[in-house]
């Protein structure tokens, strides 16, 4: 049995039928500790190791996966927004607790999360297995700080590759029959969309209150997903947008409808903001598209829309990272940069002097 340091704490290290073990001793590296672990703790960790109880009261203390995802749930509740919580509960109750909700954290091995890994892939989308792995890993990650645990399993485990986000814009010939077509707040839904680059949540959270006609500018503060008012996605999200000159009459067109509420710009049957954006996605949007003869896309695409019109023409890629809520124009770039106009220039033309 060897005594060790880590992060300024005692461990012991030993091998027991074959199988290598690390405990924490929950002690400061020290040379008082590092006595009283020679002289007193390790013979009597020996002793238990020889007599079988030592794993029997190791058992007892080490959780379940569903007993510790709650502390580690309750350990962030401060720090996360309310829309994120949500989604590490639902991963939690749907893809992990089925799986390895009474397991014990020390006995999942890597190749279990690789098993677990693969069902997932199966059915879910790259992207979205990732979000439920990442909820996995804090449980893991959280555990390993309480000295609970000294491995996480899941960084053996490659991380699923992303699958590239699909832009399917709408051309400029189909966003013109969309707006007319559109009746009543869906006009201008449609046309705050396809002219702000907003995200769908953004623009069910838009309040009149955000809106300043005489500056023609919308303060984007705040996002409703699954009915939980929010801030936006990151901190650049929180911005102000420009209200280009055709898009103005359409929101004045609206302000006569909700305006005198004194409230949120779009309105449910109720007066009341929507819930949600699929309230509006599954049926209004969906009908539109319909009536439109134009193959469902996503409410997404009216952003992806805006992004790829501005940047074929040559708009300046700092304003259109700002409108979009880009901590930076290198992320629009990624995302955009082959929608930009290369033109017929000469490339270093300087040189010719030389």
């Amino acid at each position: 049995m060897k005594l060790i340091s880590n992060n300024g704490k005692l461990w012991i290290t030993f091998y027991y039928q074959s199988t290598r073990y690390r405990r924490t001793l929950n002690l400061d590296d020290n040379k008082t500790n590092r006595k009283l672990a020679t002289t007193k703790i390790i013979p009597e960790i020996v002793y238990k190791l020889n007599s079988g109880k030592f794993f029997e009261s190791q058992k007892s203390r080490i959780p379940t996966v569903d007993d510790y995802a709650k502390v580690s749930l309750s350990l962030h509740s401060k720090s996360r927004k309310a829309t994120t919580t949500y989604d590490y509960e639902t991963s939690i109750r749907l893809h992990i607790s089925p799986t390895f909700g009474n397991k014990r954290l020390d006995k999942i091995k890597p190749s279990d999360i690789q098993l677990w890994q693969n069902k997932l892939l199966d059915k879910l989308m790259p992207r979205r297995v990732r979000s439920i792995r990442a909820t996995f890993n804090t449980i893991f990650d959280d555990a390993i700080r309480d000295e609970i645990i000294d491995k996480n399993p899941i960084s053996k485990i490659k991380v699923p590759k992303l699958e590239k986000v699909e832009v399917k814009s709408f051309s400029l010939k189909e966003v013109k029959h969309i707006i007319d077509t559109a009746k009543g707040e869906m006009k201008a839904f449609t046309a705050l969309g396809f002219f702000s680059g907003m995200r769908s949540g953004e623009l069910i959270g838009l309040k009149w209150s955000d809106v300043n006609f005489e500056k023609q500018e919308i303060q984007v503060q705040r996002a409703i997903r699954m009915g939980t008012i929010s801030t936006p996605k990151t901190k650049s999200s929180i911005r102000t947008v420009d209200i280009l000159d055709n898009l103005l009459p359409y929101l004045k067109e609206q302000y006569e409808l909700t305006g005198d509420k004194n409230s949120y710009i779009f309105l449910n049957e109720n007066d009341e903001h929507y819930y949600d954006i699929k309230r509006i996605r599954n049926t209004k949007w969906r009908n539109l598209l319909k009536e439109c003869d134009i193959e469902f896309r996503t409410i997404y695409q009216m952003r992806h829309t805006f992004a790829t019109i501005m940047i074929e023409n040559n708009e300046d890629i700092l304003w259109v990272s700002n409108m979009l809520g880009h901590s930076d124009s290198s992320m629009t770039l990624q995302m955009y940069a082959k929608y930009r106009k290369r033109e017929d220039i000469k490339r270093a033309s300087f040189l010719g002097n030389i």
